[in-house]
């Protein structure tokens, strides 16, 4: 289950498994992170009219670099 997360969040993953942390714990902080950074890059939420139709589920806590993944995906559209 971390390889699949790792396919969305390489970069988190990597740093958590490289700062000691045990795959269940890595597992458990990235999953909603992973999840909703999927939907985000597939475009779910593009050319949405505002943030009050977004879902409630579409934000998660995320660092600096992965809003700037998102962004370049939604350039690139």
């Amino acid at each position: 289950h971390c390889l699949s997360l790792r396919a969305v969040c390489r970069r988190e993953i990597d740093c958590d498994l490289g700062n000691g942390y045990s795959w269940k714990i890595t597992f458990l902080r990235n999953y909603w992170k992973s999840k909703v950074k999927q939907e985000w890059l597939s475009g779910k939420y593009s050319n949405v009219p505002s943030q009050n139709s977004l879902p409630e589920k579409s934000m998660y806590p995320m660092d600096v670099d992965t809003w700037g993944e998102i962004l370049e995906a939604e350039l690139e559209r």
